[in-house]
C-alpha cells in the first residue's frame, strides 16, 4: 500500500475490510468528473483490498510514516 492509499484507508475504515470496501465504493459514487486523481487512487485501493483476505487486512500497518516514502 502506498502512503496515499493508507491515508484513504484511515479516512474511510470502519474497522473491517468489507466495511471499508463498501465505504470506498459509496464514496466513489459521490465524486465529480473533475476528481479523476481521487477516483484512480480509490480504484487502486479497492483493487488491493478485494485481492487480500481479511487476515491480510488485519495485518496491514496503517500507522503513517511521516519520513521518506
Amino acid at each position: 500500500m502506498t502512503r496515499d492509499e493508507k491515508n484513504l484507508i484511515c479516512l474511510y475504515n470502519p474497522g473491517d475490510r468489507n466495511g471499508l470496501i463498501a465505504n470506498l465504493t459509496e464514496m466513489c459514487k459521490q465524486l465529480t468528473l473533475e476528481e479523476t486523481e481521487l477516483l484512480e487512487l480509490t480504484n487502486s485501493t479497492l483493487g488491493k483490498l478485494r485481492d487480500m483476505t481479511d487476515a491480510e487486512f488485519e495485518r496491514l500497518d496503517l500507522y503513517l510514516d511521516f519520513g521518506e516514502e
